[in-house]
């Protein structure tokens, strides 16, 4: 029984399972039938989308390189498959700016872009032609291996175009983000201690899309713990320009750089060449100026031939129209350049089209080279370009014109030539003046963009006093090349009547040009370097025809300077400083007129002071200076030779009698009582101690050190012009005459100077690269003979002090010799 009931018990329950599972399969089945009928799911945003869901008609497009689609700050680049993998030059300049960063136009950053496709997206690629080897070399490999090109950014693909031949992206980010290879660039970064960007306070101006390139504005905020100004907001806001330029599919052929012709260059590391070590070769930025086929044969025979592309440049509509002939006369004046390398109508200026000729002409279209005229304080000019970083072709320039250059030609041309020159003794020059004085500016301007740097060595090969002739200054202007600093003619003296006030295109403008761009037909790059030299070879032993470079911190060719005339300094400075004596006392004349304060007088005041400032620094740069003429090993002579001992003997006593002896005829007591409340005497002192402590550098004296040791009596040694130096600051100690406070100050500096140079100055490197504008002479301070010099003229000084206390004049000459007593003594033993 009891078996029974257990196993209709088990029967029931085995059964009502059966039935319960049997619904719940029947529940699941219905269930499922619900979950295959529900709608499917939109597709996301994220993936591919149709181009007409991506590309609406509320989108406003620009054609051009790209089709650029914009629609509420937001932008698509539709980027055609013919144009991926070509590559790009993309351009960071600063387009606005505040007061400390830079200036308009200013270049900041520049890479070589690669769009690519992969996969569902878009690289964009960093391209780098620094390291380099020929594609059919085995080492290709090798080096493609080793510079696997980075990945900027990434973009997701938004569309493909109808015709699928496009692919559309959203490039907003690439632009509203911090990305630093295309922003501000990280020593600006350091120097304001900038942080981050501020989102909220950058924006994206605009983009504009051009046939060769694009155009990106956007504004940048900054957060900065060190603004250079408006400190109180802690940011820096600047708008940026990218400029992205499709470069040549075919580079231009490459010429190669020679430092003995001054030029911009482009440069790689080679590792296909022939030799046992990679090697970088550097190569010229010029325009691509090419003989036309039909032009062969004359060109062959030596007659002028226009080339297949001229250059032109446009001048700003923002330019006043009395000034724009003046621009243009400037450019066109290389034109004799170019006619020395072969070809006629070369460059030419030209009207940029009316709006209503063309409304789409625009000075940012790479197409077009433009002389911008930009409303702005800055007092400057600038001719900046962009190259091709494979061949250095030139593929654009625009020259940045501030308007206040203007008024830092007037203060030139006013206190280097008023003393000869009627028509530049007032605040406001004729229209023809000015104009001549901007042609000048644009000339200088626009050699830049033809590929040449300043050179500083150019004005030294006139002698001075044919400065002074009418004839050879008319004949040969004021230096060989306008790429000079030479400025305007002050050495030339009142009666020296019709002589030429600047400097034209010269004989070296006309040999560079000729040696940069004349084709040399039906050969390599590699082949054309015999004729290059040859070329140079010919011109070697003329100093007309020298390159000098620019040097920036510290001037150790004295050869190769700034603001300077002439083949010697000295000789320069004196009828520069006997000009500057003539214009002193007509100054309030010539500046002030009648119902207007004193600003203008004050200004030229500061201008005659910051003049007579250049003249010593021309002359004081002979003392351990060496000079420097770039050679071959197939020239004869020395590549550096220290200048003579005389010279720089005669150079250091211009300076103890034209500025360690107080100029009294600098201090005008009308001038100063009418622009300043005080500070003369500190003016003065400034001047002089900027001059000893130029003399008195560590460089300085170590080549005065060197100088001996190879040269032995016929060098001027440190001790020598150390003792000439004592001499001139500390006379009154060997003459017994009264200190004036002038004296008083400039001997206190002199003691500052030797204090710094025995427990202060530290060690000094050389730069990492030789030549070029930074050029630094290594010192180990504590093993130099510098601080035993010093040290032997302090305890000099001191003896003679105390042997002059007696005999002092007045109290105020015995209490300064009593002082300097006591401080020779602190600074021999300081206290610890």
């Amino acid at each position: 029984m009891t078996k029974k009931i257990l196993s209709t018990f088990l029967f029931v329950f085995f059964s009502l399972g059966i039935t319960l599972n049997s619904e719940a399969q029947r529940r699941k089945k219905k269930n499922d039938k619900k979950v295959t009928t529900t709608p499917k799911k939109k597709p996301t945003k994220k993936g591919i989308q149709p181009y007409g869901k991506v590309v609406t008609k509320k989108h406003k497009t620009d054609n051009g390189l790209f089709k650029v689609h914009s629609k509420d700050n937001k932008y698509l680049f539709e980027i055609p498959d013919s144009l991926l993998n070509r590559e790009m030059l993309m351009v960071t300049r600063i387009a606005k700016t505040a007061n400390g960063i830079g200036f308009g136009g200013g270049k900041q950053n520049t890479q070589v872009l690669r769009w690519v496709k992969k996969h569902k997206k878009i690289l964009l690629r960093v391209v780098s032609h620094n390291v380099v080897a020929d594609s059919i070399l085995p080492i290709h490999e090798a080096v493609v291996n080793s510079n696997f090109e980075p990945i900027l950014y990434a973009f997701p693909i938004k569309a493909f175009s109808k015709d699928s031949t496009a692919t559309v992206i959203d490039a907003t980010s690439l632009f509203s983000n911090d990305v630093k290879a295309i922003g501000l660039p990280q020593f600006r970064r350091k120097a304001y201690k900038i942080s981050k960007v501020d989102k909220n306070r950058s924006y994206i101006e605009r983009m504009s899309s051009y046939p060769k390139n694009i155009e990106v504005r956007h504004v940048k905020t900054y957060v900065s713990n060190k603004p250079p100004s408006n400190a109180s907001v802690g940011a820096v806001s600047l708008e940026l320009s990218n400029s992205m330029i499709l470069l040549p599919k075919t580079p231009m052929k490459r010429r190669y750089f020679d430092e003995r012709v001054g030029w911009f260059t482009s440069s790689q590391t080679d590792y296909g060449l022939d030799t046992q070590k990679s090697k970088s070769v550097t190569y010229l930025d010029r325009w691509r100026l090419e003989v036309k086929d039909e032009d062969l044969q004359k060109f062959k025979r030596g007659e002028l031939v226009e080339p297949k592309k001229q250059i032109v440049y446009y001048i700003d509509r923002a330019t006043p129209k009395k000034w724009r002939k003046y621009i243009k006369q400037g450019i066109e004046d290389w034109q004799v350049a170019f006619e020395a390398a072969g070809f006629k109508n070369a460059i030419i200026a030209k009207d940029p089209p009316s709006k209503e000729e063309d409304p789409d002409w625009s000075p940012e279209d790479v197409r077009y080279s433009v002389v911008r005229y930009l409303a702005s304080p800055i007092p400057n000019a600038n001719g900046p370009h962009v190259s091709d970083p494979r061949s250095g072709e030139i593929l654009e320039s625009d020259i940045n014109w501030y308007h206040n250059v203007m008024s830092l030609l007037h203060n030139w041309y006013f206190i280097q030539t008023a003393a000869i020159n009627p028509e530049a003794r007032s605040n406001k020059f004729k229209d023809a003046i000015m104009g001549r004085l901007i042609r000048f500016v644009s000339s200088h301007e626009v050699g830049h963009t033809m590929g040449l740097p300043h050179n500083m060595g150019s004005s030294v090969a006139y002698p001075v006093d044919s400065l002074r002739s009418a004839n050879f200054t008319k004949k040969y202007g004021t230096a060989p090349s306008i790429m000079d600093y030479a400025r305007f003619n002050y050495v030339a003296q009142p009666e020296d009547k019709g002589v030429a006030m600047m400097p034209n295109i010269g004989p070296y403008d006309k040999y560079a040009i000729n040696w940069g761009y004349r084709p040399i037909l039906n050969t390599s790059a590699k082949n054309e370097k015999a004729t290059l030299n040859k070329w140079i070879i010919e011109k070697a032993n003329d100093p007309i025809y020298r390159f000098g470079h620019q040097q920036a911190g510290n001037v150790i060719d004295p050869s190769s300077q700034t603001e300077d005339l002439g083949d010697d300094a000295i000789k320069a400075s004196t009828y520069g400083i006997k000009n500057l004596q003539r214009i002193l006392p007509k100054l309030e004349q010539w500046t002030t007129e009648d119902g207007e304060d004193y600003k203008e007088l004050k200004t030229m005041y500061g201008q005659l002071m910051g003049q007579f400032n250049r003249y010593m620094g021309h002359v004081s740069s002979n003392i351990g200076g060496v000079y420097e003429y770039f050679k071959t090993s197939d020239q004869k002579g020395a590549v550096y030779v220290h200048v003579p001992k005389n010279h720089q003997k005669k150079a250091l006593k211009f300076i103890n009698n034209e500025l360690f002896k107080t100029p009294n005829w600098l201090i005008n007591k009308n001038i100063i009582s009418k622009t300043q409340y005080s500070g003369s005497i500190e003016r003065i002192s400034s001047l002089q101690t900027r001059t000893l402590n130029r003399i008195l550098k560590t460089g300085r004296l170590t080549r005065l050190i060197e100088n001996e040791v190879l040269n032995g009596n016929k060098a001027y040694t440190i001790v020598n012009m150390m003792g000439d130096l004592r001499k001139g600051i500390w006379s009154e100690l060997y003459t017994n005459k009264t200190i004036d406070t002038y004296r008083r100050n400039l001997q206190r500096a002199h003691i500052d100077r030797l204090n710094f140079l025995l427990n202060k100055a530290k060690n000094q490197r050389s730069p990492r690269r030789s030549g070029g504008y930074f050029k630094q002479t290594a010192v180990t301070i504590n093993q130099s003979d510098i601080k035993a010099v010093v040290r032997g003229e302090l305890k000099r000084l001191k003896r003679d002090v105390k042997r002059s206390i007696p005999a002092a004049k007045n109290t105020i000459t015995r209490y300064h010799l009593q002082d300097i007593a006591d401080r020779i003594d602190t600074i021999l033993k300081p206290k610890k």
